[in-house]
Protein backbone atom coordinates (compact mmCIF):
# COMPACT_ATOMS: atom_id res chain seq x y z
CA UNK A 1 0.00 0.00 0.00
CA UNK A 2 1.24 3.44 -0.20
CA UNK A 3 2.18 5.29 2.63
CA UNK A 4 2.27 9.40 1.91
CA UNK A 5 4.89 11.32 3.34
CA UNK A 6 4.51 14.59 5.40
CA UNK A 7 1.13 16.56 4.79
CA UNK A 8 0.35 14.91 1.74
CA UNK A 9 -2.81 12.48 1.57
CA UNK A 10 -3.62 9.56 -0.71
CA UNK A 11 -6.61 10.66 -2.75
CA UNK A 12 -9.52 7.85 -4.48
CA UNK A 13 -10.92 10.06 -6.71
CA UNK A 14 -14.43 9.57 -7.96
CA UNK A 15 -15.84 8.84 -11.01
CA UNK A 16 -16.40 11.25 -13.59
CA UNK A 17 -20.14 11.98 -13.81
CA UNK A 18 -21.54 9.60 -17.46
CA UNK A 19 -24.89 10.78 -17.44
CA UNK A 20 -26.52 14.94 -17.15
CA UNK A 21 -29.26 15.01 -15.13
CA UNK A 22 -31.50 14.98 -18.00
CA UNK A 23 -30.13 11.87 -19.31
CA UNK A 24 -27.43 13.18 -21.95
CA UNK A 25 -24.67 11.00 -21.65
CA UNK A 26 -21.23 12.68 -21.69
CA UNK A 27 -18.80 11.12 -24.26
CA UNK A 28 -15.35 10.71 -22.88
CA UNK A 29 -14.19 14.08 -24.19
CA UNK A 30 -16.03 16.05 -22.49
CA UNK A 31 -15.95 14.50 -19.11
CA UNK A 32 -14.66 17.17 -16.34
CA UNK A 33 -12.04 15.82 -14.26
CA UNK A 34 -13.49 14.68 -10.44
CA UNK A 35 -12.68 17.10 -7.79
CA UNK A 36 -14.22 15.28 -5.45
CA UNK A 37 -12.86 11.74 -3.34
CA UNK A 38 -12.45 9.01 -0.42
CA UNK A 39 -9.71 9.80 1.42
CA UNK A 40 -7.31 6.60 1.69
CA UNK A 41 -3.72 7.34 3.41
CA UNK A 42 -2.50 10.47 5.59
CA UNK A 43 1.00 11.39 6.70
CA UNK A 44 2.19 12.03 10.10
CA UNK A 45 1.81 15.80 9.18
CA UNK A 46 4.36 18.39 9.79
CA UNK A 47 5.71 19.36 13.25
CA UNK A 48 4.55 22.94 12.70
CA UNK A 49 1.26 22.13 10.86
CA UNK A 50 -0.92 18.73 11.97
CA UNK A 51 -2.93 17.19 10.07
CA UNK A 52 -6.67 17.49 9.66
CA UNK A 53 -8.30 15.27 7.53
CA UNK A 54 -8.20 11.72 8.31
CA UNK A 55 -9.03 8.47 6.78
CA UNK A 56 -12.29 7.65 5.11
CA UNK A 57 -13.63 11.62 4.73
CA UNK A 58 -14.77 12.61 1.28
CA UNK A 59 -13.29 15.67 0.20
CA UNK A 60 -13.26 18.69 -2.01
CA UNK A 61 -9.99 19.16 -3.93
CA UNK A 62 -8.00 21.51 -6.71
CA UNK A 63 -9.25 20.80 -10.07
CA UNK A 64 -5.25 21.13 -10.89
CA UNK A 65 -3.86 19.77 -7.52
CA UNK A 66 -1.51 16.48 -6.71
CA UNK A 67 0.07 14.12 -9.12
CA UNK A 68 -2.13 10.90 -10.42
CA UNK A 69 -0.72 7.93 -9.29
CA UNK A 70 -1.70 4.25 -10.66
CA UNK A 71 -1.01 1.50 -8.00
CA UNK A 72 -2.88 -1.73 -8.98
CA UNK A 73 -4.45 -1.14 -11.35
CA UNK A 74 -6.42 1.71 -9.44
CA UNK A 75 -5.71 5.31 -10.03
CA UNK A 76 -5.24 7.05 -7.20
CA UNK A 77 -4.09 11.67 -6.34
CA UNK A 78 -1.42 12.28 -3.71
CA UNK A 79 -2.13 15.76 -2.56
CA UNK A 80 -0.63 18.29 -0.14
CA UNK A 81 -3.17 19.07 2.70
CA UNK A 82 -3.38 22.36 1.89
CA UNK A 83 -4.50 21.51 -1.64
CA UNK A 84 -7.95 20.29 -0.32
CA UNK A 85 -10.36 22.91 0.00
CA UNK A 86 -12.98 21.39 2.01
CA UNK A 87 -14.44 18.33 3.55
CA UNK A 88 -17.82 16.86 3.16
Amino acid sequence: MIRPLADRVLIEPKEAETKTASGIYIPDTAKEKPQQGKVIAVGPGKKDEPMEVKVGEEVLYGKYAGTEVTFEDKKYLIVKQSDILAIL
